[in-house]
């Protein structure tokens, strides 16, 4: 088991109650009680920065668990991490002591160019490696575990070198990071390029799981194919949440969490739909529990 998965079960972060994705429009409605997740995760590029809102996340710190979820660390760039990015998110851990930090396999910067998007990195030897370093540098710097999200896919690579599972598999091994298993992007991917969720879902390494993501996404017909989009506008898919029942017995005490970026609703649909998730969190484990008897 890794540092992140151990520090996932001292947090305070049940494995029963689904957490939300605080955006900007709710995030005073929580600071006041008006809504009362489980828990809450933040985009650590929304905070980095002092605002109006540095005290309203001080305040939804103090009476839950925050975990931070990066999207612009870019950890498959050749040229390794942006120093200065890399200090804004030390400064925003330091602060608000997140009980979980966490990346996305990608990249999004190269040559001073930022991309508004994270882009896919090639399964290879090579690419491995300059992962593995950043991910270690990351992890130096801010002297804990992460967790490292499989992104969704919309493409494949002609010349990979292994699978998915494998490579999060070997940075896991490598690095000592956590994997945070998003599993719309694992119907997203498996749709898009046309795979078997279950095979994809179940070659990870789900002993590492310190976190599990859940979401929505869209269908949009290009010239008579259909393309799945990672757009987190809607409720969970029941694909998503059958690949849930599946992982529980494998990492069934990693916290659990919605996102839900377009199309965003009053906050109370959220927790409406938190709520969905915990049921089926109940029953799959009372099945579980019964075939063990």
């Amino acid at each position: 088991m890794t540092g992140a998965r151990t520090l996932a079960r001292g947090s305070g972060l049940r494995p029963d109650r689904t957490g939300i994705g605080l955006r900007a429009p709710h995030l005073a409605e929580v600071a006041d009680g008006g809504a009362v997740p489980a828990w809450v995760e933040i985009h650590a590029e929304n905070h980095m920065l002092s605002g109006p809102g540095a005290g309203q996340l001080d305040t939804v710190r103090r009476d839950r668990p925050v975990s931070v979820h990066g999207v612009g660390l870019s950890l498959g760039s050749a040229g390794g991490i942006d120093e200065a990015h890399l200090a804004r998110l030390a400064a925003l851990v330091a602060r608000i002591e997140p009980v979980l930090v966490s990346e996305h396999l990608a990249w999004s910067v190269e040559g001073g160019h930022c991309w508004n998007d994270l882009l896919p990195v090639p399964r290879t030897r090579e690419a491995l490696d300059v992962v593995a370093a950043n991910i270690q540098r990351v992890q130096e710097r801010l002297r804990r575990p992460i967790l490292i999200e499989n992104p969704s896919s919309y493409m494949g690579f002609a010349h990979e070198e292994m699978g998915e599972g494998e490579m999060l598999a070997e940075l896991v091994r490598r690095t000592g990071c956590g994997l945070l298993l998003d599993l719309n992007n694992v119907v997203v991917s498996a749709g898009n390029l046309g795979l078997d969720p279950v095979t994809e879902v179940m070659a990870m390494p789900l002993a590492s799981v310190g976190e599990i993501h859940l979401a929505g996404h869209a269908r949009v017909e290009v010239e008579g194919a259909v393309i799945l989009i990672d757009d987190h506008g809607d409720r969970v898919g029941p694909a998503a949440l059958d690949l849930l029942d599946l992982v529980r017995p494998w990492c069934g005490d990693a916290p659990v969490l919605l996102e839900w970026d377009s199309n965003l609703p009053e906050v109370d649909v959220l927790l409406d739909e938190a709520a969905r998730i915990d049921r089926r969190l109940a029953a799959s484990t009372g099945e579980a529990r019964h075939a063990a008897g």
